[in-house]
This record gives structure tokens, sequence and C-alpha cells, in this order.
């Protein structure tokens, strides 16, 4: 049997759906226009910069910036042709492919990194008080699936 959704739980669905989009078109539209990239290439750039050694495994990478395989394969190579990022086959795992963020990439980021904040302040912390942005953060972590223990 379903469980449909009672008035406040659409209206509450229908709110977060919109201000996802909202947010997200912001952001995406900020960076295209400021970096000449879209918010997607950003986060593997920031989830590379972050990295030991600015490298990670292609299968985690897809997972941290929640991408399947196949469309992260088709972002790092834009990202490649670029030249922010190269890729190379792991020696002792043929099966592992590294991605590596560049040092013209991590400076393609830390130009692009300013304007970003302030767009992500003015789409949604410059709007919130601070005991929303506690609730905002509370609501996001009983969202997201809990990370593996081991």
């Amino acid at each position: 049997m379903t469980r449909w959704l009672d008035d406040d739980e659409q209206r509450t669905w229908r709110a977060f759906l919109a201000a996802s989009q909202l947010v997200q078109e912001e952001l995406d539209r900020q960076l295209q226009r400021d970096s000449g990239m879209p918010h997607a290439y950003y986060a593997v750039l920031v989830k590379l910069s972050e990295a030991p050694e600015r490298m990670m495994r292609m299968s985690e990478l897809a997972a941290e910036v929640n991408s399947s395989q196949s469309r992260l394969s088709h972002a790092v190579k834009r990202l490649e042709e670029r030249g922010w990022v190269r890729r190379e086959p792991c020696a002792a795992d043929k099966r592992v492919s590294w991605a590596i963020l560049t040092d013209q990439g991590l400076a393609v980021l830390t130009a692009a990194a300013p304007g970003h904040v302030e767009a992500v302040r003015q789409a949604v912390f410059d709007r919130l008080t601070p005991d929303q942005l506690r609730q905002l953060r509370e609501i996001c972590a009983a969202i997201l699936p809990t990370p593996d223990p081991s």
C-alpha cells in the first residue's frame, strides 16, 4: 500500500526540491560565468585538492562526488583536456586508475574558490539564522547515508 504524502509533507518536499534546484543552478551559473566550468567539475577539483598527494582512485572519487563511474570518467576526460587533471594507471593493480590534480588545476581551483564561496554565502548562509543553519546541518546529516565504519 502506498503511503501518499499528506499536504504538509507535499509542501515540504516541493520546497526542498525547489530550494535545492535553485541553489545548484545559482552555483553552476556563477562558476560557468566566472571560471568557465560547471559545478560538477569544481566538485571534482575540490575533492582532488583535499586528497593526499592530490590524487584519488577514480572509483573513490566517483563516490565522493556522488557520480556514476561513467559520468565521472567523462568529466575527468574534459578536465584532462584542459590540463587540470591527469589520469594514471595504478602500478600495483591494473584495474585501478588514479585521478591526479595538476598544478594548473590547483591554480584554476584557487582562482575560482573566492567567487564560489561568495555565491554559496549569498545562496544559503546569508539567508539563514544561526539556528536555521544548525537545523539545516542536522537535517542534511539525517538524510545522508551513514558512512561505513570499516
